[in-house]
């Protein structure tokens, strides 16, 4: 009976062990996870970042924040890249609209399929929003632009891609948003964008709005941008402005 109950013991004791091991390397992996996350942007200055070749100050922090006017006065390039490239990630990224001094006399109402809503003549219809129009490039590429603006259709499509006609029916359906998941204008929003080889899923404040779509040609590495748009004539805007901030920038290597 005394040789069993040492048994006993002994089996408790080793499984007790066997659970602390299993508690402690699940935290672990925890921590590993958490510290994957890389911060892209220090809050401060633009450390990390390719400012355009005589941009004039127009990309700026401000108050803790990436701040830009759309007037940047560089002769090239107007958009902002990280130095570091990247191949396969997850990019979570904080950004808003500040205004919308100008109004777009041509949106068009997408369709789920990508294609625009036709009127009696066959002709896109169009309607006028006030409108400011930035995005998030991927791997170095215009084309590959995650789109930041204030349509109908919503905010996350790649537009670049859903306007090439060239391109397979099932990618123009697989870029378009499946719902409009911005906030309102002059709030914050977050992102959540991962690329994985030609493979794109976009998250907007919590909702999947791409989902695994296919990016043919997309560079296999390469700077993340913060696109420029917009421009003045006479002092007036002329284009929808990327009137824009941003903030709380991560990076996770996949």
């Amino acid at each position: 009976m005394k040789s069993m109950f040492k048994s006993t013991n002994i089996f408790y004791m080793l499984l007790t062990a066997a659970l602390s091991f299993t508690l402690i390397s699940c935290a672990s992996d925890s921590n590993a996870n958490n510290d994957d996350w890389v911060s892209l942007f220090n809050g401060e200055d633009l450390t990390g970042w390719v400012i355009p070749e005589g941009d004039g100050g127009h990309w700026q922090v401000i108050d803790g924040v990436i701040d830009y006017d759309a007037m940047s006065q560089a002769e090239g390039s107007k958009d902002l890249w990280t130095e570091g490239e990247y191949e396969d990630f997850t990019l979570r990224i904080d950004w808003r609209i500040k205004e919308t001094p100008f109004i777009n006399e041509n949106v068009r109402l997408v369709l789920p399929d990508g294609s625009h809503k036709l009127d009696e003549n066959g002709e896109d219809i169009r309607m006028s929003v006030p409108d400011s129009d930035s995005g998030i490039y991927l791997r170095g590429m215009p084309k590959a632009q995650v789109n930041i603006w204030t349509w109908p259709i919503g905010s996350g499509e790649v537009y670049g891609y859903r306007m090439d006609s060239s391109m397979p029916d099932e990618v123009r359906a697989g870029v378009t948003p499946n719902r409009h998941a911005d906030n309102h204008i002059g709030e914050w929003n977050t992102f959540e964008i991962t690329v994985i080889g030609d493979r794109l899923t976009v998250e907007l404040n919590g909702y999947t709005v791409i989902e695994d779509v296919q990016l043919p040609g997309i560079e296999e590495r390469g700077p993340i941008g913060l696109q420029h748009h917009g421009h003045l004539v006479d002092g007036e805007w002329a284009s929808s402005p990327s009137l824009v901030q941003f903030r709380d920038i991560y990076i996770r290597e996949l």
